[in-house]
């Protein structure tokens, strides 16, 4: 059987081009992750971009990144 996590990170584009990200949390399920949204949106900062949250789902025990990178 698969079990997941739903990480939350909140991001946004700066003038300089740079993204500035935080990262929020694990959470057991989505609907959690929803909800720690609803509540972030009411503090400093977060309040300012309630558009840029993203929840990503995580297979537990599962590698990323398989192929590697590159810098340029």
């Amino acid at each position: 059987m698969n079990q997941y996590v739903y990480v939350l990170q909140h991001s946004y584009e700066l003038e300089n081009g740079y993204d500035e990200t935080k990262f929020l949390g694990v959470f057991s399920s989505y609907e959690k992750a929803e909800t720690a949204i609803s509540e972030y949106k009411k503090l400093p900062g977060f309040c300012q971009y309630t558009n840029d949250f993203y929840i990503d789902k995580y297979e537990i025990d599962k590698k990323c990144w398989l192929e590697g990178f590159i810098t340029v």
